[in-house]
């Protein structure tokens, strides 16, 4: 049993490349708060999409909220700008250098979407699958360490001349 159904958190930003680094930061932390340390990596690369979108793009500023919510089984994480222009899904060219965020968010998320947020705005979302393990493992107390300590002795072949038989020394592939 999940003793916290949902868990929320919301962060305020000006999405600049330093900000951006500080709300990762600040997302890796919650998720190993809240025991997902599994989905930090694909989190982290899903939310630095999209908050290099409202740099990019959002007009008429870069003010955007980040949202973070645990629901049972599933990590949404969503940003609401104020550009009503809603993003999409291009072909680009292999050669191109950018252009491929959202379509980064849909390899690396269970589901994504974006919607309209009233008259102004947008919020991007996605989602990832909250393991049911690592659920089961924040529910459950930390394992006992076993008392003594198990200690196994293996023969080692006698050295000649300080060397193992059959192993050659070791050299240095560094120039001096």
């Amino acid at each position: 049993m999940i003793s916290h159904p949902s868990r929320h958190c919301t962060v305020e930003l000006q999405a600049l490349p330093s900000r951006i680094g500080q709300v990762r930061r600040i997302l890796s932390a919650q998720l190993r708060y809240w025991h997902m340390d599994a989905l930090i990596d694909r989190a982290a690369l899903g939310l630095t999409e999209l908050l290099s979108n409202v740099h990019r793009h959002a007009q008429p500023d870069k003010v955007c909220t980040v949202e973070i919510e645990l629901l049972l089984d599933r990590l949404t994480v969503s940003v609401r700008d104020h550009d009503p222009r809603l993003p999409e899904v291009r072909d680009v060219e292999s050669s191109a250098t950018s252009g491929r965020g959202l379509a980064m968010v849909a390899a690396v998320s269970e589901s994504w979407g974006v919607r309209p947020d009233g008259e102004s705005g947008k919020v991007v979302w996605f989602t990832l699958p909250a393991a049911p393990a690592a659920l089961a493992a924040a529910a459950r107390p930390p394992r006992r360490v076993a008392e003594k300590p198990v200690r196994r002795f293996v023969e080692v072949e006698p050295v000649a001349e300080g060397h193992r038989a059959g192993v050659a020394p070791a050299r240095s592939a560094v120039g001096g």
